[in-house]
């Protein structure tokens, strides 16, 4: 039996919102260098849950570690020493317009890390040949790039830090089948590169199959299924197989 401490481990974790409870004894484990996906359909709590790692949303009740480290009882000092160790994916690429793409890249590492802007270009540029744009990239302007070279701008820039937990929201949505293919190459080569921990949340099941080794499934607040992405598509889980195969019949239908 393994006794290494996990990169991250959710014990009961609960969070309302009024009478609504989104979260609702969430119980999660993702260890050193494993990338883990959580799929689930819209409102069952995957954002919520991503946001509670993340720190942007306390959770009611319910631990939450990082390294063995408890972070629900954080003060603002050591919650900005641990965002540190993150680097983040978001849904819409959230780049900043009115900066050039290689400060998009740089940002983490000259607002969080006090770096040169010297030093922070070079390694800007760097991880655009990385993620496979080239270095003339840098010099353009979010708006001047295609839906899937901003992606890889946001991938770039999440990985900037070299992180040692990386996030994804939804890394494919709003990209073409081929685009989406490429991106969760990306994701995975950068990932593995690293040697990074990786939590995705997706209802991508090409995703979740490409970028996961071990998958677990939300619904109605709580992980109803677990395992290792191999097994995903043999989970003798009614409600795991009627999301994978997007089926119109089945129990999550019996409960909508």
């Amino acid at each position: 039996m393994s006794t290494k401490t996990p990169k991250i481990e959710m014990k009961d974790v609960r969070k309302a919102f009024g009478e609504k409870c989104v979260l609702n004894g969430i119980d999660l484990t993702v260890n050193k260098g494993e990338s883990l996906v959580i799929i689930g359909g819209s409102g069952t709590g995957k954002s919520v849950t991503l946001k509670c790692v993340l720190g942007l949303m306390k959770p009611d009740s319910g631990s939450i570690m990082i390294d063995g480290v408890e972070t629900t009882t954080m003060n603002q000092k050591e919650r900005d020493a641990l965002m540190g160790k993150f680097g983040m994916l978001f849904q819409g690429g959230a780049l900043f317009d009115s900066m050039k793409v290689w400060e998009n890249i740089a940002f983490g590492l000259i607002q969080g890390k006090k770096m040169n802007a010297d030093e922070a270009h070079d390694i800007a540029l760097e991880k655009l040949r990385q993620v496979g744009l080239a270095q003339q990239t840098g010099n353009l302007f979010p708006a001047e790039l295609s839906g899937g070279m901003q992606k890889r701008v946001s991938l770039a820039r999440a990985i900037a830090t070299n992180p040692e937990i990386i996030f994804f929201d939804e890394p494919t949505t709003g990209l073409d089948p081929i685009m989406a293919d490429v991106i969760n190459d990306l994701i995975s080569e950068c990932v593995k590169d690293l040697g990074a921990t990786a939590l995705t949340i997706t209802h991508d099941m090409s995703s979740a199959r490409k970028i996961a080794d071990h998958v677990a499934m939300i619904y109605e607040g709580q992980m109803i299924w677990d395992g290792p992405v191999g097994q995903l598509y043999d989970s003798k889980n009614s409600y795991v197989e009627q999301f994978i195969h997007g089926r119109a019949d089945g129990p999550i239908s019996k409960h909508s």
